[in-house]
């Protein structure tokens, strides 16, 4: 999907300092000021970009929105060469994943995107769909793409992989993660740490992996 245009014109280029800029300032105004209160105005002048120009990549709101999502969603597993997602070594490849997963949603953009959405609720359907679309969806996506093929490797037995992925990410939703989006502070890296770990022992153990 091309999620930097999902309504752009076709055919038209787009120059990608100016396309990281208007990104860039999007995602700060969304955080900052919420999607109701963020304005196409003040991304312009956060950025450097005309509105004339941002509306022609994005015709809407909602599509600017869905951009800044999916631009942050792509790179979280990007960097993970394929040889760290042996699909031979599920310990492995599932801590390096959840190591991405928990970087993401400790961020201050991760905290304010989630932020964003339940504020905006069923007032801004569009939005919240599009989120979920390049947020949650995408990641499960890609992780049951791993865990197919750790299933066909034998590595561990996996009859759903969306379902199981969706299942290993939602391990990481819990106490902590209120605390941080209600601002009362994030774990400490120690403690993500045994998190990741004990959530990739559980996850193996129930998947026919090594959980030792």
């Amino acid at each position: 999907m091309d999620t930097a245009g999902n309504g752009a014109r076709r055919g038209r280029q787009r120059d990608p300092e100016r396309m990281r800029r208007v990104l860039e300032a999007a995602s700060g105004q969304f955080m900052r000021q919420g999607f109701d209160k963020t304005s196409m105005d003040a991304v312009a002048q956060a950025s450097g970009v005309s509105k004339v120009t941002i509306y022609r990549y994005f015709p809407t709101k909602e599509a600017l929105f869905e951009a800044c999502i999916g631009s942050r969603t792509d790179t979280v597993f990007s960097d993970l060469s394929p040889a760290e997602l042996d699909p031979r070594d599920p310990r492995g490849a599932l801590t390096r994943m959840a190591e991405r997963f928990l970087a993401l949603k400790r961020s201050d953009l991760g905290i304010g995107a989630f932020r964003t959405m339940y504020a905006a609720g069923s007032q801004q359907e569009a939005a919240c769909r599009a989120f979920l679309r390049q947020g949650p969806e995408k990641l499960v996506a890609q992780v049951a793409r791993y865990l197919g093929a750790a299933h066909l490797a034998g590595s561990l037995v996996i009859e759903d992989p969306t379902r199981a992925a969706d299942q290993f990410l939602s391990l990481f939703f819990g106490m902590a993660d209120i605390r941080a989006m209600l601002g009362l502070g994030k774990p400490t890296a120690r403690q993500d740490r045994e998190l990741i770990a004990q959530n990739v022992r559980l996850f193996l153990r129930a998947h026919g992996g090594d959980a030792r």
